[in-house]
């Protein structure tokens, strides 16, 4: 039995968002009236790292080429108001893990006040301790981020019976790592030692998820995926560079933490999202390969907006799309991020759902009731089964809470979504900023002084919603 963390929320909405956290108290089952748990699906979830809104073809990409996500979608539920957990790398996956946003999560920032990196606690109840109580075997394969060697953040301390890959969201910054994780054992790369880049990392981490799956396939399984890409560094396979190299005009991206210099920064990015999107396509295979696509649900997203930073050139592939910002934002280019859902017979091909407000905290009690698993208390998501499996869609009457802190003693930032309307603030003295998104996805019109009722709502979520 996992080990169980009692919250309480102090939301001062708890009326208009009852059903949206579950009660305190004893865990209870989630699983459906017609009980799932005799043929629990595996669970592979793929987080790209950095991937914004608009990279994808399914989502308005014209240059950067993705048939095999694209093929996902066509064979599966393709979402587009779907929510990551943070603007940044960690604090997203904590809510991924956790179940709950921002405001309540363990890890909030990057880092800590000190600058060390912030671990999620022992009494942290995440997704893979969730369905590992549930008989699922559990592995992690890419960029963990919540927890440093001796602390209680490992991922064989959170629920995971396999992981491979980095600990550390600095060390991931490289795709020639000197050394990976597996376990608790740090398995070294000589090759790629003293600026040799020889073993590329991406290629470990796909040919390890495949046998991950070879191993597995006889027992349910949850397969955690977050990659690296397309994230810093610049750096992407030969053939794949080879399908875009000449096609753009590029200015050399200049040395950078003693990397070298890249002479074609657009092409290898554009490369790096092929790359991801190629080895997407390895692991749908081996899926059919093993015979096990037809009980397997496959999730694909990313843990926060585009980023520009370092070369990364978003902005020069319409990489938000027609969303205002960019990662480290809390305007929809920063947090609004593609999602796609495929299960071979359970979700119908070729869906689109509009209107759904998702997000990450709404994982964990989504793989809870599709697994016939125990949920812990204390969540702030709601589980989407249903609306996955077009049995009804997910009511957007509740609030969806954001923010954002540099470090735990930088300036605060929030954001709330509440139906069609959207509050953003970039301050703890700044003003409210209000936006309707149904008439203005692209944040372009702030209408705070025109809805002082809305105001004021917004003012007093945003003072409760966090602990």
């Amino acid at each position: 039995m996992y080990r169980i963390k009692f919250v309480a929320l102090t939301l001062i909405c708890g009326a208009l968002i009852a059903g949206c956290n579950q009660a305190e108290g004893e865990p209870q089952s989630s699983a459906p009236q017609d009980s799932i748990e005799s043929q629990q699906p595996n669970i592979i979830f793929i987080l790209a790292d950095d991937l914004g809104y608009g990279h994808l073809g399914s989502y308005g990409q014209e240059v950067i080429k993705t048939p095999e996500l694209d093929t996902l979608a066509e064979n599966g539920l393709r979402f587009t108001q779907a929510y990551a957990g943070s603007t940044v790398c960690a604090p997203s996956r904590s809510v991924l893990m956790t179940g709950q946003h921002t405001g309540h999560t363990t890890v909030r920032a990057n880092f800590g006040a000190d600058g060390a990196r912030i671990p999620l606690n022992d009494d942290d109840v995440t997704v893979a301790e969730v369905l590992q109580s549930a008989g699922y075997k559990t592995g992690m394969i890419g960029k963990w981020g919540l927890g440093e060697p001796g602390t209680t953040g490992l991922p064989n301390n959170q629920g995971f019976d396999h992981w491979f890959g980095f600990l550390n969201q600095h060390n991931a910054h490289s795709f020639y790592p000197p050394y990976l994780w597996r376990n608790d054992r740090i398995v070294y790369f000589n090759e790629n030692e003293n600026g040799q880049r020889q073993t590329y990392a991406q290629d470990l981490l796909i040919e390890e998820a495949l046998q991950f799956i070879r191993s597995n396939k006889d027992e349910p399984f949850f397969l955690y995926l977050p990659f690296t890409l397309p994230h810093t560094e610049l750096a992407a396979r030969a053939d794949m560079f080879e399908k875009y190299q000449g096609q753009f005009e590029e200015t050399p991206f200049p040395v950078t933490e003693g990397r070298p210099v890249v002479e074609a920064p657009k092409a290898t990015f554009a490369a790096m999202v092929s790359t991801l999107d190629h080895d997407v396509g390895l692991i749908m295979r081996e899926l059919e390969e093993q015979g096990v696509a037809e009980n397997t649900i496959v999730i694909f997203t990313s843990d926060n907006g585009a980023a520009t930073e370092k070369g990364a050139v978003a902005e020069n592939f319409n990489g938000s799309g027609p969303l205002r910002g960019f990662k480290r934002d809390l305007y929809e280019g920063g947090i609004r991020v593609p999602l796609i859902v495929s299960w071979p017979g359970k979700i119908e091909a070729g869906g689109l759902d509009e209107t759904s407000h998702i997000t990450f905290w709404d994982f964990l009690p989504t793989f809870a009731e599709l697994a016939g698993a125990e949920l812990p208390a204390g969540l702030d998501g709601v589980s989407i089964a249903p609306s996955l499996l077009g049995e009804a869609g997910v009511g957007n009457d509740r609030p969806l809470y954001w923010e954002f802190r540099k470090k735990p003693d930088t300036e605060l930032k929030q954001a709330v979504r509440w139906g069609r309307w959207k509050a953003v603030r970039l301050g703890e003295n700044e003003p409210l900023e209000v936006y309707d998104l149904e008439t203005d996805v692209g944040e372009t019109k702030d209408v705070a002084a025109e809805h002082p009722d809305l105001v004021e709502k917004f003012e007093a979520y945003m003072h409760s919603a966090r602990d």
